[in-house]
Order: structure tokens, then C-alpha cells, then sequence
């Protein structure tokens, strides 16, 4: 077998490991809750930075939302982050995890086809005949490893479970122990003091499958919102772009009014209004800060790789097409109401949305 030397994405608390140990060192005289690796201040300062102290932020948006987030999962209810797709509920919760165990890889995936053994525990079943119902034979779901290790467990899309299986978490939050029946009439696993559950819901899945309101009694909720800062969203998809195209960057050429132009459209169309208030249709799909970054990736590889190496809105046009027709044929007409009344007269007045038309034009007729 060959051995594996590199990885496309590393867990945060690789990515982050020289941070993570620096905080540790530093955190010698704050207070630890039972079970953290750092104090909450420490949590605070690895998720949103300290220049000072060489703490590179990482979660753009509501700082008060993360110092909730922190506070939440002090106590003893579970914390639950919701909102539009793509603003960085995941993000937050594995960073959250990094720091607070030092661990974000205990992670439940719900689907449709999540049951409850994803969320308890299943069984080896070659040893379950050897020897029977034993420590050994059995198979520990991420919440039975994060209680047993006194850990934060991340359950990611929350809502896209069925019911009765969101419910099979009632129990385990409000008593903080899993029993296990087949191995005794008292057999059961108590959570040490560390182990909370973050959960993510995404808005455009309400209705999908409701929690219902014993589960939702169980969690704190903190909405995460969309970046409505137009600079500020500039900023953020620049930087992202960078890591993301590592040494790469230094040979694309990428203007900012073309970073501009996207952040733009996306602001538009997820707000349904132009900046001079003209009224828009808004689509269906995703218009995320997260998918801004996909886009402007995709766009500079292309620049690159089939082009002169310079990234131009004609670069844009073609890869936005990709975000759109994900989820609803009728974006097609909202889209080309954009293109034909919004941009074209851009387009007159600015070589970069005039390349945007351009492309544009091929694709929206």
C-alpha cells in the first residue's frame, strides 16, 4: 500500500496546531472549565485572533455570536448553530471543537438514511457470536466516544434526519448517559465532564423535518446571518482566495474590482434589490459568501490554466452558472432579468462588468 503523505484538507486542529499549542502554553494561569483543553477567553482568541500574539482569525461575522456559542457550551444545554447555507455554521463548530477538545473529528453526518446506531452505538457482529455482547464487540458511535472521552461531538444538518431518529437524543442530552441493555440490566456510559453537542441546521431545510420541541429544548440556537459588509466581504473572499491558491497566487493576476463585481452581484441577488433599489427576484440557490470564494477559485484556475493568467468578469460569468442551476429552472429567467437590466447597463461604463455581459450573453439566452 502506498503510504499517504498528504491530505486536501486537514482537520483545524492540524491546520491550526502551532496556534493551538501556543494558546496552551499562554493558558497557564486562566481558568479551565473541567475538561477544556483552554480556558473560554483562550477558545475566544483562537476562533476570532490576536495579532499581537500571532492568532490568526478565523470566523468572520457576529463576534458577540461566538462568545454565546462559548458560554452555551459551558453549560449544560447543547448549542445549536442555524442559518442560510454557507455562512459558516460548520466552520464554526469544528473550530469550536478544535479548541475546546482538541478534537473535531467526532462528527455525525445526518441524512435521510441516518439511524440509531449512527447515534448510539452498533455491534462487531463476528464478535458479538464469538463472545457475546461485550466491551470489546461493541461499536461506538461519535456521541458514545464523545461521552466517554469527555469531548465535543459536532452533528452536522441536524434536520435532515427523520424525527424519531432526531429524538433518540432527548435522553442523552438531558441525562448525559447512554445505557447499554445487552451488556447488563445496568450497563451504561456516563459523560465525563468536556462532552457537548453542536448542532447544525440549515434554514432552507425548515420544514424538512422539524425538531421537535422536547429536542429543541435541549440546545441554545444562534443564528449565523449572511456578511452584509461589502468591503468587509471583499476582504474575507480575497483572503480565502489566497490560502486556497497557495503558491499559486503570486501567478494570477486577480484586480479587485473583479472581486468587487462578484461580491456585488451575490449581495444583490441574495438581497433581491441593486444597490439603486431597483427590485430583483431572488433565486433559489445559494448565494453564500462560501460559494463567492468557489467561484472566484474556479474563475482564477481558469484564468490560469486556459487564459492569459489574468482573472476578468468574463471568468466569473462563466463559472456562475455552476451555483445557479443547482436547485431551480426558474433562477435561469431571474438571472437573465439581472443580466439584461442590471448588468448590460453596467456594462457600458465599465470594462469589467462589460466582460461579464459578454460571456454572460452566451449562457443566459
Amino acid at each position: 500500500m502506498v503510504k499517504q503523505t498528504q491530505a486536501i484538507r486537514l482537520s483545524a486542529e492540524q491546520r491550526y496546531a502551532k496556534e493551538l499549542n501556543k494558546l496552551l502554553k499562554l493558558d497557564s494561569n486562566n481558568n479551565k472549565p473541567q475538561g477544556w483543553q483552554l480556558s473560554p477567553k483562550s477558545v475566544r482568541t483562537f476562533i476570532l485572533g490576536n495579532e499581537e500574539i500571532g492568532i490568526s482569525r478565523k470566523f468572520f461575522g457576529d463576534d458577540p455570536l461566538v462568545d454565546r456559542a462559548i458560554v452555551s457550551l459551558l453549560g449544560k444545554q447543547g448549542l445549536m448553530l442555524v442559518g442560510e447555507p454557507g455562512t459558516a455554521k460548520s466552520m464554526l463548530s469544528e473550530l469550536l471543537a478544535a479548541a475546546i477538545s482538541g478534537d473535531s473529528n467526532l462528527t455525525i453526518q445526518g441524512t435521510a438514511g441516518t439511524n440509531e446506531d449512527h447515534i448510539r452505538y452498533s455491534w462487531n457482529y463476528a464478535l458479538l457470536l464469538a463472545e457475546g455482547p461485550t466491551e470489546r464487540a461493541l461499536v461506538g458511535s461519535p456521541i458514545y466516544h464523545g461521552m466517554q472521552q469527555g469531548k465535543i461531538v459536532r452533528f452536522e444538518e441536524i434536520t435532515r434526519c427523520p424525527p424519531e431518529i432526531q429524538d433518540v437524543l432527548v435522553s442523552l442530552m438531558s441525562e448525559k448517559q447512554m445505557m447499554i441493555p445487552e451488556m447488563g440490566q445496568h450497563a451504561k456510559i456516563s459523560a465525563r465532564p468536556g462532552f457537548n453537542l453542536i448542532g447544525t441546521a440549515n434554514l432552507k431545510d425548515r420544514g424538512v423535518h422539524e425538531m421537535s420541541a422536547a429536542l429543541k429544548r435541549r440546545f441554545n440556537f444562534e443564528t449565523v446571518n449572511p456578511i452584509t459588509d461589502k468591503n468587509f466581504e471583499i476582504e474575507l473572499i480575497q483572503m480565502q482566495l489566497n490560502q486556497e491558491l497557495g503558491e499559486l497566487k503570486s501567478q494570477i493576476i486577480i484586480p479587485v474590482d473583479v472581486i468587487e463585481l462578484l461580491v456585488t452581484t451575490f449581495q444583490e441577488l441574495r438581497q433581491g434589490q441593486t444597490q439603486a433599489g431597483t427590485n430583483l427576484k431572488t433565486p433559489d440557490a445559494v448565494m453564500s459568501t462560501a460559494e463567492a470564494v468557489n467561484i472566484v477559485y474556479a474563475s482564477a484556475l481558469d484564468a490560469y490554466y486556459f487564459d492569459e493568467g489574468t482573472l476578468e468578469g468574463g471568468h466569473i460569468a462563466k463559472q456562475l452558472i455552476g451555483v445557479v442551476l443547482k436547485d431551480n429552472a426558474d433562477d435561469i429567467k431571474r438571472i437573465q432579468f439581472y443580466m439584461d437590466n442590471v448588468v448590460r447597463e453596467r456594462a457600458k461604463n465599465s470594462s469589467v462588468w462589460h466582460s461579464f455581459y459578454q460571456v454572460s450573453k452566451k449562457f443566459w439566452k
